[in-house]
């Protein structure tokens, strides 16, 4: 079997806010930048900018070739963090000038892009083998909108938090 030689690549096809979308999302995440951009003329959506940049060094290329394609749920990024303070950065950065706030962790920026902003420690929670523990975690969740990490906590470990903080 053939390995891959090289990274897997996201590609976000924009109507016409590739750069636009490029110098934002390298404004939010650390470790990022703009890589190239470039003008291709002649392609069946007519001249189109390509964009590729990094975002926390991971590799994405951006394209700006018209209202063809639209994002929807059925991708989006996750983005883990180890911190309240984490959660509450990235989910006030990207549902700012027009983002949208969701349910579940789940938000969609200005661009219309989905993103799910999780706590890292949803992984080891969702491994745990007490069924219990799920559901009331899964209850706590499905309150929320931006998740609460201390709220998330209590709920796993079936303590009872009396505050709203979602």
């Amino acid at each position: 079997m053939a390995t891959i030689e090289h990274k897997i690549v996201p590609h976000l096809w924009f109507d016409t806010e590739a750069r636009q979308a490029a110098e934002f999302y390298t404004t939010v995440f650390d470790n990022s930048r703009i890589i190239s951009t470039a003008m291709l003329e002649g392609t069946p959506s007519g001249t189109v900018e390509v964009v590729t940049f990094e975002l926390s060094g991971q590799e994405f290329q951006a394209i700006s070739a018209g209202p063809f394609c639209r994002f929807n749920e059925s991708i989006s990024f996750i983005v883990k963090c180890d911190t309240q303070d984490e959660i509450d950065y990235y989910w006030e950065k990207l549902t700012a000038a027009g983002g949208q706030e969701v349910e579940c962790g789940w938000l969609k920026d200005k661009f219309g892009l989905s993103w799910q902003i999780v706590p890292a420690i949803m992984d080891t929670i969702m491994q745990s083998k007490d069924p219990h523990a799920l559901s009331r975690v899964t209850q706590a969740f499905l309150k929320m909108k931006k998740f609460d990490i201390a709220a998330l906590q209590m709920a796993f470990e079936g303590t009872q938090d009396h505050s709203d903080r979602h």
